[in-house]
């Protein structure tokens, strides 16, 4: 699983976003985030995210904002933090905020980690030491996970917070991947099985199990490739059956070759493949075929397209190159109007 990785902000803001101590006082939420450095836009993106700043009452935005800019945040910062939560400034961040303050400074290791960390998720600021984090946090710990793989399991996916939950169903789900603690993949199968919903995880079990695994074939890949857990049933079902029905391999490779569940169906995998029969067609060398397609699939675009496209002639390149562009800009049968049916957490 990628992710977005975003910079620490500085410690120690600019000049120009502090707010000023001995002007005039302010007589609106606009006053109020001009004093904090936010410019036009900033401030217009504010207010369109939260309608309701323009009724807020300065008295208690003020010492909210404050406690912002003295854990070192900038305006921009504050855009994003808004962005992610528009009721942020709702929130009561400042009940028992040292303590906490404290407490996660301690568990990310230093100040700016802790900020990475707010950013990606500003609630962490908001939520119950004693009855949710700390009790998270000694949960993993029981569960073998050291600081630093907590901390980096945090910042990757920010709601385990509040979204942990283990049962015994979930521990024996663990225990049957096989992953031993020292594993690499040890944290990733622990932590998404920990924020994944049982009756999710029973879903996407059925669900791979109907191309032909066992169960215990199942949780090993799980615990050879944990982000199985974060795709969705349906990119599951179309790749399986894309492998199966249109590649003609058995569905168990995708135990050693796990990727072939994750690879972007339409724009990698079946341009790459109609390619592959447009090579063959032409009696052209270097082939696609046996080991080599898994090495295809695998390369990174421009890898790919030097390899099997551009090593040809100009005219047999255009001709191949026009064919694979053609089989990248196909859209799936009504994709456009296609409606998206967000189901909460996404796992």
């Amino acid at each position: 699983m990628s992710h977005q990785v975003i910079d620490a902000p500085s410690s120690i803001p600019d000049e120009k976003q502090k707010p000023p101590q001995d002007q005039e006082s302010p007589k609106s939420c606009r006053d109020i985030f001009i004093a904090w450095g936010c410019n036009s836009q900033q401030i217009s993106h504010i207010f369109e995210r939260v309608p309701s700043l323009h009724k807020a009452k300065l008295d208690k935005l003020q010492p909210k904002l404050k406690i912002l800019h003295d854990l070192g945040f900038s305006s921009s910062d504050l855009v994003k933090i808004i962005s992610c939560r528009p009721r942020f400034l709702r929130s009561r961040i400042n009940r028992h905020l040292d303590e906490r303050f404290h407490y996660l400074e301690n568990l990310f290791g230093s100040k700016q980690t802790l900020q990475k960390a707010i950013l990606r998720n500003p609630s962490v600021l908001t939520y119950d030491l004693n009855k949710m984090i700390i009790p998270t946090v000694e949960l993993y710990t029981s569960m073998g996970l050291s600081r630093e793989d907590l901390t980096l399991m945090l910042l990757s996916r920010p709601t385990i917070l509040p979204r942990t939950t283990l049962n015994d169903e979930k521990l024996e789900y663990i225990r049957r991947t096989g992953t031993r603690k020292d594993s690499k993949m040890y944290k990733y199968v622990v932590t998404l099985m920990a924020i994944s919903r049982l009756e999710t995880i029973r879903e996407k079990i059925a669900n791979l199990e109907k191309f032909g695994f066992t169960e215990d074939e199942v949780f090993r890949l799980i615990g050879s490739s944990p982000l199985v857990l974060t795709l969705s049933v349906d990119k599951v079902q179309r790749n399986m059956t894309y492998v199966v029905g249109c590649m003609k391999l058995p569905a168990k490779v995708v135990l050693s070759h796990p990727f072939l569940i994750f690879n972007n169906l339409d724009k990698v995998m079946k341009p790459r493949m109609i390619v592959a029969e447009k090579i063959d067609e032409m009696g052209l060398v270097p082939r696609i075929e046996g080991l080599k397609v898994f090495t295809a699939l695998r390369m990174t675009e421009r890898r790919f397209v030097k390899a099997y496209i551009g090593c040809h002639p100009l005219e047999i390149a255009k001709e191949l190159m026009d064919c694979y562009l053609d089989a990248k800009d196909v859209k799936r049968l009504a994709e456009e109007s296609r409606k998206t049916v967000h189901k909460g957490f996404p796992f």
